[in-house]
């Protein structure tokens, strides 16, 4: 069985190669293929699933070895998988719901001449996904982290005719560049601190690392979580990358890509344990990304960016469980996996919508499509339910435990970081009701478009109904799965560990303050957008809510301390090179310049001038040596 560990992403891999080099000749196909090779992807990982299922918890973990990439003395870089609970996890995760995007792109991109190229670029994503969660080694695990990379800002600005989306593109490759430099420095440190990258070497010997070592790390390895995972302070790509097709929308905003961080925190559990500061500083992180994801998708009408907020806040609620050690990793992980299901169903959904509305994103612009496009609301409805928390959906189970383990945490800082997940939880609530009302109720406030064309709202085709009604099921049912008995904490703690905390409060009392802060939530937004009309323009609000709509001036901000501040740095520069070094360079040579020039009018040629200086030398000598010795 560990055979088949490589062809988790050969087969994606293959379907990249053939669909990005084949030529036009596979237009007709393309799509077929490279949904063909996700799903294989998914089949294989569901066979070792099973075979995994059949051993010990101890057992689990397979491991593969290719090749030796680097074999030179004191330096081995290898190619080799591990696939473990946490990483069988991710596998199935990013197969399964890549594999019903891929499905459901078949009908979203139908009409679009480079729709084979598009496929191309999903399957090089899922690849690199595949490759990043089953590297045995940290230095692999970077190839997947930077193919990541790449495979987004193609998919971003896929449609790159639109300004927008080509800024969209650059701008996400750009932030994330920071946050690699991050993952690059850490691996750096690894070598030097445990001479290897391999998981099975550096995990086991954090312990035996000087604490500062190991919070430089883990600082280095939370930076790099926080551009992948659109996290304060990389977080300001997230809405900007809307620009791409909704379905990129719904497998890299919403599944896999943004929670790359969250894996590579929780897969580096050890040495997090093992450096307290740099603990803390991811709690803290997941905290105040929490709540400002849940502000700015308070604040948008745009369908997709009030979604993209969200999961900036979601992704949020999983790095401050990371950040309570063996307490929450496995709530991390259980939240990730609930929130690709329900998420990429609301991404899809909001697809869905467009496709019916003439691409309108607007919410404003939208209203009573629940008659309209009645499986879409059926399937976005039970997304909704499921991640503001409702009763015994998937979002319920997950997100409770969450709060559970932050106030498990105990002292001051437990009482802190449970009050903002439960304020998250209440807001999270508002902006989601909002987003319900303002498409599906309510009165129809449709426009016509900029080429005059009325939109007639209509239900998507199956290849797009599909997909979004399968993840309504996982949205639905995932969290009772994994939740009951225990069974996920059960499967992850070989891998991640897990501790009991003493938590000042009851998991009832957390479960009924979650309830009362859901009630209130929605009530608000019921009050708000419920009762009365949706203006067809947005109303000036409050200085917050204008903030919000500027998504709480990260990029003014980003402009005038990294542009602006980058600009006179480099000006500043420039000058000390002119004036300074530049001008000790240039006025060294001319100093000597001008003093060979001096001196070049001394050798004239002329024998006179010779002799005088000869009798005037002689003369000084003689002086200076009656000089001596009359002294």
């Amino acid at each position: 069985m560990e055979n088949l560990i490589a062809l988790l992403v050969a087969a994606p891999l293959l379907g990249a190669v053939v669909l990005l080099c084949g030529g036009r000749r596979l237009d007709r196909i393309g799509h077929l293929l490279g949904t063909v090779l996700a799903a294989a992807s998914f089949v294989i990982g569901a066979v070792l699933f099973v075979d995994m299922l059949g051993k010990g918890a101890e057992e689990r973990t397979f491991t593969q070895h290719l090749f030796s990439w680097v074999p030179v003395e004191g330096f081995q870089a290898d190619v080799g998988f591990q696939l473990d609970q946490l990483s069988m996890t991710f596998v199935l995760l990013i197969s399964g719901v890549g594999t019903l995007i891929h499905i459901y792109s078949i009908g979203y991109m139908e009409h679009d001449e480079r729709r084979r190229r598009f496929f191309g670029y999903l399957n090089l994503f899922v690849a690199a996904m595949l490759l990043l969660v089953i590297a045995d080694n940290y230095l692999l695990l970077y190839v997947g982290w930077e193919g990541v990379g790449l495979a987004s800002y193609l998919l971003i600005g896929f449609w790159q005719h639109k300004p927008s989306a080509a800024t969209a593109a650059k701008k996400a490759f750009l932030v994330n560049r920071v946050g690699d430099m991050g993952l690059s420095i850490a691996i750096m440190l690894m070598f030097t601190t445990f001479g290897t990258f391999a998981f099975g070497s550096v995990l086991p010997s954090a312990t035996d690392a000087s604490e500062g070592k190991l919070t430089a790390i883990g600082l280095m390895l939370l930076l790099a979580a926080c551009g992948k995972s659109a996290q304060v302070p990389l977080q300001s790509w997230l809405g900007d990358a809307m620009e791409g097709p909704t379905p990129v929308s719904a497998l890299i905003h919403a599944a896999t890509m943004v929670t790359a961080g969250v894996y590579l925190i929780v897969r580096s559990g050890v040495i997090f344990n093992a450096a307290p500061d740099a603990q803390t500083a991811v709690t803290v992180v997941g905290a105040v990304t929490l709540l400002f994801g849940a502000i700015v998708g308070c604040a948008k009408d745009d369908i997709k960016k009030a979604l993209a907020g969200s999961t900036m806040s979601q992704i949020g609620y999983m790095i401050l469980a990371a950040g309570l050690g063996p307490i929450g990793y496995v709530f991390a992980i259980m939240h990730l996996v609930t929130h690709g299901f329900f998420k990429a169903g609301l991404f899809l959904g909001a697809g869905s919508v467009m496709h019916g509305m003439n691409d309108e994103v607007d919410m404003r612009k939208y209203g009573a499509l629940r008659k309209y496009m009645p499986i879409t609301f059926a399937t976005f409805g039970l997304g909704y339910l499921a991640i503001i928390g409702f009763p015994g959906l998937s979002g319920f189970f997950s997100k409770d435990k969450i709060i559970e383990a932050a106030f498990a945490k105990g002292g001051t800082e437990g009482w802190i970081l449970g009050g903002v997940a439960l304020l998250g939880a209440a807001i999270t609530a508002f902006y989601m009701t909002r987003v319900m009302l303002m498409t599906f109720f309510g009165e129809k406030r449709w426009e016509n478009d900029a080429d005059g064309n009325q939109p007639h709202p209509h239900e998507s085709p199956r290849s797009m109904t599909i997909p979004m009604i399968v993840l309504a099921f996982g949205s639905v049912f995932a969290g009772g799965i994994f939740g009951v008995g225990d069974r996920f904490l059960k499967w992850l703690e070989p891998v991640t560990g897990h501790a009991e905390g003493d938590s000042p409060v009851s998991a009832m009392t957390v479960t009924a303050a979650t309830m009362v802060v859901l009630v209130i939530g929605v009530g608000i937004a019921w009050a708000v957008y419920g009762r009365r009309p949706v203006p067809a323009v947005a109303p000036r609000g409050s200085l917050l809510t204008r903030a919000a709509r500027r998504d709480l001036l990260q990029d003014d901000f980003n402009h005038v301390v990294l542009v602006r501040g980058g600009e006179h740095l480099t000006r500043s520069l420039v000058y000390v090179d002119h004036t300074l070094v530049d001008g000790v360079v240039n006025g060294t040579a001319a100093s000597v310049g001008g003093l060979s020039g001096r001196l070049r009018k001394l050798q004239n040629g002329y024998a006179r001038t010779y002799a005088v200086s000869m009798f005037g030398g002689a003369a000084i000598i003689i002086a200076a040596t009656l000089l001596m010795r009359a002294v």
